[in-house]
């Protein structure tokens, strides 16, 4: 015997595989999804580290501002209280005229070393007193603008604040005016005390700091005159000349804003601005400074960060890289195993991989959507059996047009016209009608109903297969309310019998032309039939009627609420209209239960025989609000109706017709005087010899 040929091994399958193309294409969107999120996130940091320094040179400078405009206001209201006191040392008779400047007794006055130039007028405006560095001189030597804050001094009676006395730099200076009061209060001169612009009391050179290249402080008047600024060559110089500052100011002109003390920043391209105001004396101050200048120091700190950040989204992605390599490697497995399995290699089935993770989750849930999709697919087929039942069962015809064609047809709608479902299904709907004319002309029908009233209710003549017309009440809603490309609905009820009846003498008589409802004659006619039947009932019993016995029905009477307004806005036709589609609203409503009738111009009863009390109230209140909800739109514009409606139950109380009109009429004027759109129960009522009679009637 010889041995046998021994097995040939297949060769071992390397133990790391290549990812197929879709890993290979999610790796490199991962990686691409790390750089951005890397990037962005450096460039979000980066911003609002930004933001953040701005906010925080915003919030400094604003402060900064703030409390010098408060110091300032300060020193203007120490020198006001200095010239105050000035003004409690002059004698009502230094202002005497004839008392010559070099005779009055200033020297005794109180801190008058305090302003570098005093001027004391009198109530005809004549100088008293006209001091400069201490020294008398000529009243001819007051400027002009001087003597203008004397004069409004005088004429207001209070106290004055200049604008900039214009001279050299060194001699530019602001004058304080205080009015001088007799005991009884008329003004009897002004005394003015004038400071330096650079002076220690005012705008001392040391205030506004040594100047920076990336920020400067200036102090100006309304008008722009600066009046201190970090480069001393800049003062009476003007604010529309400075970098940044000109346009906030020119805005701040433009907008007529007044001067507050509180503080504003504006932040521009290129500057960082902020002003804070002095009310009394008109003044801004505002720190202007280089925004760039100042993020200098971190932008070269975002940069270092940039390459800092960049190796180490280097590092991350070939980490990532061979992480998702691994991680695939299951997939990769799946494929070599597919590829095998194509090759027809009956080893391949060995090589699938014995993993969970994603591959098993893809079996399961793969397992899971097929029997999800035979589960749809037999409620569908449960849907479709229960929908045919009803298109195959209706007693109503049942009609879904798309478009212009039949797509669904129920079988009561080919009974009515004489055709099998397959001869309709999928034709055009111009198939059912006489000719094109009368195809066009309901078409025009349906579309002007379904524009005013959102849905389509009225009677339509069809023709059957055999040419022989047939009438129906037809009626159309949109499948989706919010699109008319979904299909209608249409209802179809044969009234070809109904038709033939109106056009008895018999019909006309007893019914409504405009609403096609029982007339006011007919519904006295039937209600009184009602009543009658109901005492033969009760006199064959035996037994007395008493008031509180059960109801045997109940009345209802509606009147439209500002129906003119319709009649008034959008002529007769549309208040024709209106009432042809509330008679329809009704008549649909009860028709099941009871009768509806047109009783007067906007007037309309409905009568339940036997319906209990609290379920015609509720039919009632049911009918109140499909009014309400129904929104007319006639001639471009909407149009909202209400109902008020008064009940009243066919009770013994009620005897005849009379008594149960009156006192449904009563119970629909009480919910009118209630505030309308409302429903009152009413009760028996004694008739009046005269007054307001059963439904409005003379």
């Amino acid at each position: 015997m010889t041995a046998p040929p021994s097995a040939v091994q297949p060769p071992e399958a390397p133990s790391w595989h290549l990812p197929g193309p879709l890993v290979l294409r999610m790796m490199a969107v991962a990686v691409c999804a790390v750089l951005l999120a890397g990037v962005g996130a450096a460039w979000h940091v980066s911003q609002v580290s930004s933001q953040e320094a701005v906010r925080r040179v915003v919030a400094q400078q604003t402060d900064e501002v703030e409390v010098i405009a408060r110091l300032l206001a300060s020193k203007i209201e120490q020198s006001q209280k200095v010239l105050r006191t000035v003004a409690a040392g002059i004698a009502p008779r230094m202002l005497e005229p004839a008392n010559a400047p070099e005779a009055l007794p200033y020297q005794s006055l109180p801190a008058l070393g305090f302003f570098d130039a005093v001027q004391i007028a009198g109530s005809d405006g004549e100088l008293r007193l006209n001091l400069r560095g201490g020294h008398a001189v000529p009243p001819a030597s007051l400027e002009p603008a001087e003597r203008d804050v004397l004069r409004r001094t005088l004429a207001d009676g209070k106290p004055q604040v200049s604008e900039l006395i214009a001279g050299g730099t060194g001699d530019a200076r602001i004058a304080f005016t205080m009015p001088l009061h007799r005991e009884d209060g008329a003004v009897l001169g002004a005394l003015a005390g004038a400071l330096k612009l650079q002076s220690q009391g005012l705008l001392p050179p040391s205030m506004a700091l040594p100047e920076r290249d990336e920020s400067r402080l200036v102090v100006f008047s309304r008008d722009g005159t600066i009046l201190a600024h970090s480069d001393p060559t800049r003062v009476l110089g003007n604010v529309r000349d400075e970098a940044g500052l000109s346009d906030v100011y020119a805005r701040w002109l433009q907008q007529a804003q007044p001067l507050v003390g509180r503080g504003a920043t504006q932040v521009l391209p290129e500057h960082i601005v902020s002003m804070a105001g002095m009310p009394l004396p008109q003044w801004m101050v505002a720190r202007v400074s280089h925004s760039r200048a100042l993020l200098a120091p971190l932008a070269g700190a975002q940069r270092d960060a940039w390459w800092v950040l960049a190796g180490a989204i280097g590092a991350g992605v070939l980490a990532l890289l061979g992480l998702l390599g691994w991680m695939a490697q299951p997939l990769a497995h799946l494929r070599l195993a597919a590829q095998q399995l194509l090759r027809h290699d009956t080893k391949a089935p060995r090589l699938w991989p014995q993993a969970g993770g994603e591959v098993g989750d893809v079996v399961q849930v793969l397992e899971r959507l097929a029997r999800q999709g035979s589960h749809h697919a037999a409620l569908q087929t449960t849907l479709g059996g229960q929908f045919q039942a009803i298109l195959d069962h209706a007693s109503v015809g049942i009609v879904i047009t798309r478009h212009g064609m039949l797509e669904v047809v129920g079988r009561q709608t080919c009974l009515m016209l004489g055709y099998t479902p397959k001869e309709l299904q999928g034709k055009p709907a111009r198939t059912i009608y006489a000719s094109a004319e009368d195809y066009a002309r309901t078409g025009a029908r349906v579309q002007a109903e379904f524009a005013v009233h959102g849905a389509f209710d009225g009677d339509v003549c069809f023709m059957r297969k055999d040419g022989s017309p047939v009438w129906a009440r037809v009626q159309g809603r949109g499948v989706r309310a919010d699109a008319m490309d979904g299909g209608t609905v249409w209802i179809l009820e044969d009234i070809t019998a109904v038709r033939q009846a109106q056009q008895q003498q018999t019909w006309e008589a007893s019914h409504d032309a405009l609403t096609q409802l029982y007339n006011r004659t007919a519904f006295d006619q039937r209600l009184g039939a009602l009543l009658a039947e109901r005492s033969t009932r009760v006199r064959d019993d035996g037994a007395p009627a008493q008031a509180g016995a059960l109801a045997e029905g109940v009345v209802l009477f509606m009147d439209l609420d500002h129906f003119t307004v319709v009649n008034d806005l959008a002529g007769h036709d549309a208040g024709d209209d209106a009432l042809r589609h509330v008679a329809r609203l009704l008549e649909s409503q009860v028709r099941q239960m009871g009768w509806a009738a047109r009783v007067g111009g906007d007037q309309f009863a409905v009568v339940l025989p036997g319906c209990a009390l609290a379920r015609g109230q509720a039919v009632a209140e049911q009918l109140r609000q499909a009014v309400q909800a129904w929104a007319p739109s006639y001639q471009g514009s909407s149009f909202t109706l209400s109902m008020s409606i008064g009940l009243v139950a066919l009770d013994a109380s009620m005897p005849d017709v009379a008594a149960v009109l009156y006192a449904a009429d009563m119970a629909c004027y009480d919910a009118k005087r209630a505030g309308r759109n409302r429903v009152e129960t009413g009760r028996a009522r004694e008739m009046p010899a005269s007054g307001r009679m059963a439904l409005g009637s003379a």
